[in-house]
């Protein structure tokens, strides 16, 4: 825990964290605050796909099946 050295030499704003650094002097760093959200950014949707042209094979030919007839 730090100690109060002096009070009222520095004017201080909000959101502002003051310390003491080693050579002595008063330094200024912004406090990080969590909870706050981020605007939302609009994706950017991604070009078209072309399609390949997809070669198409013949179907195979059926072979019928032919039922030989009993006399």
């Amino acid at each position: 825990m730090g100690k109060i050295i002096a009070k009222n030499i520095v004017s201080r704003k909000s959101g502002f964290l003051y310390y003491v650094d080693g050579k002595g002097n008063v330094c200024e760093a912004k406090m990080a605050r969590g909870g706050k959200k981020k605007k939302k950014v609009a994706k950017k949707k991604p070009a078209a796909k072309k399609k390949k042209a997809v070669s198409k094979k013949p179907a195979a030919k059926k072979k019928k099946v032919v039922k030989k007839k009993k006399r």
